[in-house]
């Protein structure tokens, strides 16, 4: 079998797509080929309108089965190949786009949906959102996108010890830390005193010495689903009076130079605690990127919902349990065995690429008083019981083998291939 891939993010344009909209698809894809290079031949396309059926056509040609796997949400999916084509996508709502809008009738996922007859994506949650619309027999599978083999290799060579002492990082970019950064000019304007940062100078080389209880979270500041400012000001009522508790916020963005003035300004109005927040934006190379997890001992989410969640399937295989509320994909990997669960609520909000801003769906707002309750139960195990951390921290490890391995992908996928190929079989015959 051919399997062709795609994304619009790739290797040559990564760098200026970060934390734009659909650029973690890069990610994804990235996660799949090896796990695609096992159950068949695999190429990757940059311009899929002129490689995708000539392609098709030279496999029909050898009597090959081909595929093509769009990494790209249903509305950014060509469905008009000759060639059966596959979207793979995340989503984090409780109902998929049913309306088109700018004469765009792709807007409309059942259009698609419909045209291609398949689809994979990341979570049961979306794999009944989809069916609700789609009818309860339209074949979409749940497969993550398998970080679980990688990052678990790295987690059994770091201690699980519940706290750190004196861990150094590397890093080139910038680092902002609460302790030694003048908050003054991101006060309100009447009351703005000093020099504010450079926030869109060169990187420079930084060194980051990290102990206490360390809690991570990384995430696209411009992401509205994140939802950082309730986990800022939650660490920071929560531990107003703790001095070794540490937030560390790793941005993923391009150009994080208006967010920053933005997540500044939110550090600042939570004054005063003793509690220190850490913003860093650069290259963290392996090395290093290892360190802030073996220094991590929380990883912490509180978004309105997730289609996967990358960052927190990876320091979860690494053994660190989370702090995250119990929806949408979480809910196939987030327990209260590994991580303390944060109450969230419905709330209505439109699709995010639908510019009417209509109310059609819903997503789900984390409960602050919960949240602070979970990073306050956190802390008391790290610092008094140590063995509860522990059990936590191998029960993370088996909850994302079991979600997102690439063994569990790759038996995932050859019955979704073997699928296609029954149903095109069937389709053929008279």
């Amino acid at each position: 079998m051919l399997i062709i891939i795609y994304s619009e993010t790739n290797q040559s344009n990564i760098l200026e797509n970060l934390g734009k909209p659909e650029y973690s698809y890069y990610f994804v894809l990235k996660e799949f080929r090896p796990v695609l290079e096992r159950l068949g031949r695999v190429v990757e396309v940059t311009r899929p309108d002129e490689e995708v059926d000539q392609l098709y056509a030279d496999c029909l040609g050898r009597g090959e089965d081909c595929v093509f796997l769009s990494f790209s949400p249903p509305h950014r999916t060509a469905a008009h190949y000759a060639c059966p084509t596959i979207p793979v996508f995340a989503w984090e709502f409780s109902t998929i786009p049913t309306e088109s809008w700018q004469g765009e009738p792709r807007h409309d996922w059942r259009v698609v949906l419909g045209a291609t007859g398949m689809a994979i994506t990341h979570s049961s949650f979306t794999v009944t959102s989809v069916r609700e619309v789609m009818g309860v027999d339209f074949p979409i599978a749940a497969i993550a996108a398998p970080v679980w083999d990688r990052f678990a290799a790295r987690g059994a060579m770091l201690a699980q010890r519940p706290t750190v002492d004196h861990m150094r990082l590397q890093l080139r970019g910038l680092l902002i830390d609460s302790r030694t950064t003048d908050l003054r000019p991101y006060g309100p304007p009447a009351h703005q005193a000093g020099t504010p940062l450079v926030l869109d100078g060169p990187a420079q080389d930084c060194e980051l010495l990290l102990d206490g209880v360390i809690y991570t979270s990384v995430f696209n500041p411009y992401d509205g689903r994140k939802n950082w400012k309730d986990m800022i000001s939650a660490f920071c009522t929560t531990f107003r009076d703790v001095a070794d508790a540490t937030l560390v916020l790793k941005l993923t963005h391009h150009d994080v130079t208006a967010a920053l003035v933005d997540m500044l300004h939110h550090v600042y109005k939570n004054q005063s605690y003793r509690c220190r927040i850490v913003l860093i934006h650069g290259y963290l190379a392996d090395a290093d990127y290892e360190r802030l997890v073996e220094a991590t001992r929380y990883v912490v989410n509180s978004s309105y919902g997730e289609g996967q969640c990358l960052p927190l399937m990876e320091f979860m295989s690494c053994g660190r349990p989370a702090i995250a509320p119990l929806n949408t994909a979480m809910a196939d990997y987030i327990d209260h065995d590994n991580a303390f669960v944060v109450d969230s609520t419905e709330e209505l909000t439109a699709w995010p690429h639908d510019p009417r801003a209509a109310y059609r769906t819903l997503r789900y707002v984390t409960d602050w008083d919960s949240l602070c309750s979970a990073y306050r139960a956190s802390y008391d195990v790290a610092k008094n019981d140590p063995e509860r951390y522990r059990r936590m921290s191998a029960h993370a490890v088996r909850s994302l083998e079991k979600f997102c391995s690439q063994a569990n992908a790759e038996q995932r996928l050859r019955a979704f291939f073997e699928d296609l190929t029954e149903r095109r079989r069937n389709a053929q015959q008279p």
